[in-house]
């Protein structure tokens, strides 16, 4: 049994050669793709696809829950300067009573109910420390707005990067189909006795690698599809519908975007707040003030002890040496506000190089969209020629196979051209801070 299947496969692979070697064999077309790899990717506007990234990306909800945060360190901080209430309540009881001669001085059980209320009356630290929180819910949610412009950013070029490929896909399909009329031409004159096998091989060659180029490309777009899903939280590939347009009017004079830059915005925040708390170390050494009043309720009342007493204190606590620990805390405070100037100078620095070179590429891409689209078209006419060349017999098909791999080409060029232009007008519009 076995024998038999070793000479039926020799068999076939010996008809297979014959059905090649007289042209009888060309390549199959792509196939669609098969059930069960996947769900079909969901299609979506850009607009939409921004507002779910704001609405669902975990990265934006975890950044604000820094927010949160904040604003418990604020009512942390508050609550050191109000007010504080608190009462106890003790019973205490003895072996036996003191008595001194008829009269009893503690009684065997004795319950003792008192209350305390202390008002910070002077607390220049720690009302400090509560602009200081307030600052930082201001940086943080300045930091949250950056991290929501850099996942639309992310998005946008997500978005960007499924339309390029939707592009890649279009013209490669296009160079498939030429590549197939092409061979189909080659074939009929091979069986009509016109043409010669060499023609048909060179025509069925192009098609089987445009065939692989398209798959390359197709699976490329499955890939920036699931990248985009994931970007906008969504349970699967997501598909870009029309392409967005980037709207480039608007005064770019460095003041209006340095304001409405988030990153700027931010490091400002952050500048701010420690430039504050190092003005502000001159309040640790302001002593703390404490008012308070204690009434007491006393049963069963002593000889000596009366039932109602109340008290009223006024204290004052100040760190007369502290080994020095206020000199070292303001010296790092004067480091992290000088390393926060630093910072903000170097940002702004990149900043206004991001404006300068995204306003050149926007330039330069558009000159070089023009130019790709020239070249195109001077590649369509040359396939045309070259074809109708070839058909009279004035040429080979390795003229018309070089001519359509260079419209391919060309077409492919002007596909990356039109992304690169896209791509650098929304750069120029998040570096100028108008995309967020």
């Amino acid at each position: 049994m076995t024998g038999k299947r070793a000479t039926r496969s020799s068999d076939m692979k010996k008809l297979l050669v014959v059905l090649v070697a007289f042209g009888c064999v060309v390549s199959a077309p792509v196939m669609a793709q098969a059930p069960g790899q996947g769900p079909a990717p969901v299609r979506m506007e850009f607009d939409a696809v921004i507002k779910q990234a704001i609405d669902r990306n975990p990265t934006i909800a975890r950044a604000a829950t820094n927010i949160r945060r904040a604003e418990t360190l604020l009512q942390q901080a508050r609550a050191f300067t109000l007010p504080t209430l608190s009462t106890s309540i003790t019973n205490a009881t003895l072996d036996s009573a003191r008595s001194f001669g008829s009269g009893t001085i503690q009684p065997r059980n004795q319950t003792v109910i008192g209350a305390s209320a202390a008002v910070p009356v002077l607390a220049a630290s720690r009302w400090a420390e509560l602009q200081q929180a307030r600052d930082q819910i201001v940086v943080a949610e300045a930091s949250t707005a950056e991290v929501r412009q850099q996942i639309v950013v992310a998005a946008a070029q997500a978005y960007l990067a499924v339309t390029a490929a939707h592009r890649q896909v279009d013209v490669s399909t296009r160079s498939l189909e030429s590549a197939r009329t092409h061979l189909d031409y080659a074939q009929k004159r091979f069986e009509g006795g016109a043409g010669s096998r060499l023609n048909q091989l060179r025509a069925a060659q192009v098609v089987s690698t445009e065939e692989t180029r398209l798959e390359a490309i197709q699976f490329a777009l499955r890939t920036a599809q699931e990248a985009l899903g994931v970007l906008i939280a969504a349970d699967g590939p997501i598909d870009s519908g029309a392409e967005p347009v980037f709207d480039q009017t608007g005064a770019m004079d460095e003041d209006a975007w340095r304001k409405a830059r988030p990153d700027l915005i931010t490091q400002a925040a952050v500048q701010r707040s420690a430039e504050r708390v190092f003005k502000d170390s001159w309040k640790d050494l302001v002593p703390d003030v404490t008012a308070s009043f204690d009434p007491t309720f006393l049963t069963p009342a002593g000889l000596f002890q009366p039932s109602r007493t109340w008290r009223f204190t006024i204290s004052t606590n100040y760190y007369l040496f502290e080994g020095g620990l206020r000199k070292v805390v303001e010296k790092q405070r004067g480091i992290t506000l000088e390393q926060a100037k630093l910072t903000l100078t170097e940002l702004e620095i990149q900043a206004r190089s991001e404006v300068r070179l995204a306003q050149e590429a926007v330039l330069s891409r558009s000159r070089a969209l023009a130019s790709a689209r020239r070249s195109a078209e001077q590649a369509a006419e040359v396939v045309t020629i070259t074809t109708s060349a070839f058909e009279v017999g004035a040429t080979t098909n390795i003229e018309v196979i070089d001519a359509q791999r260079e419209q391919r080409d060309a077409d492919t060029a002007v596909a990356i051209a039109e992304n690169a232009l896209q791509r650098a007008r929304l750069e120029l519009l998040v570096a100028i801070g108008r995309f967020k």
